[in-house]
């Protein structure tokens, strides 16, 4: 899928459209608000995410211009965590979601699938990788049959692993996955909370199903051999 990107913090930007490329889509990125909405009309893209604190001209008319000329495209607006009045005027004036910075790159992409989705199709509401069996919905997860008692952090960053099983993930993009674009590179905190889920997932004698790369990040195994 090709997606356009307005966003004039570098960073950001920058966080956004290495995520999305790791996804397998095809990125485009503009800064301010023209050349914004410049692409927008003119290419063939399946959906903008959108800033509204734009240079030379706001978000909220690039919003205007996309629903006037394309108004079935998808739009998901970004906004400062305190932009109430931003929200509801971005919402009011056709944008089709927004994302609350700062992010997690994990709720972003939910939302990226939730508008990509073909009308009619819905997303999978349960993840099932290494016998163990995830309801997004509900946040309920088992293992073999027995139920796994997780925090909301936790249940994020095995969500994530849970999406990508059998493949190797950096600590980078697991960091920005689930703690978004602002992290410290040096924490620690990836490793104490892999630690929490093979704790709570390896009780009553199971197999790690998480297997550290040395010097890469980590991975679900599913396949064994």
């Amino acid at each position: 899928m090709r997606i356009l990107v307005v966003e004039d913090e570098p960073t950001l930007a920058g966080f956004i459209e290495q995520g999305l490329r790791a996804e397998g889509h095809a990125v485009t990125v503009c800064h301010d608000g023209e050349t914004g909405e410049a692409a927008a009309l003119t290419g063939d893209y399946a959906l903008v995410l959108l800033d509204l604190m734009l240079p030379g001209k706001s978000g909220l008319a690039v919003l205007e211009a996309i629903r006037s000329r394309l108004p079935e495209l998808p739009v998901i607006v970004l906004t400062a965590r305190a932009a109430v009045e931003q929200k509801v005027e971005g919402l009011d004036r056709g944008a089709n979601d927004y994302v609350t910075k700062p992010f997690s790159f994990e709720e972003l992409l939910a939302r990226v699938r939730a508008q990509l989705r073909a009308p009619g199709q819905r997303e999978a509401s349960v993840l099932e990788a290494a016998d163990i069996r995830m309801d997004l919905r509900t946040r309920r997860v088992e293992r073999a049959g027995r139920e796994v008692q997780l925090t909301a952090r936790e249940f994020d960053l095995l969500a994530y692993l849970m999406r990508h099983p059998d493949q190797v993930l950096s600590r980078e993009q697991m960091l920005n996955a689930v703690w978004g674009f602002d992290f410290d590179p040096g924490t620690k905190v990836l490793e104490v909370y892999i630690g929490y889920l093979r704790r709570k997932l390896g009780d009553a004698g199971s197999t790690d199903p998480i297997e550290t790369v040395r010097g890469v990040g980590y991975r679900l195994r599913v396949r064994r051999g």
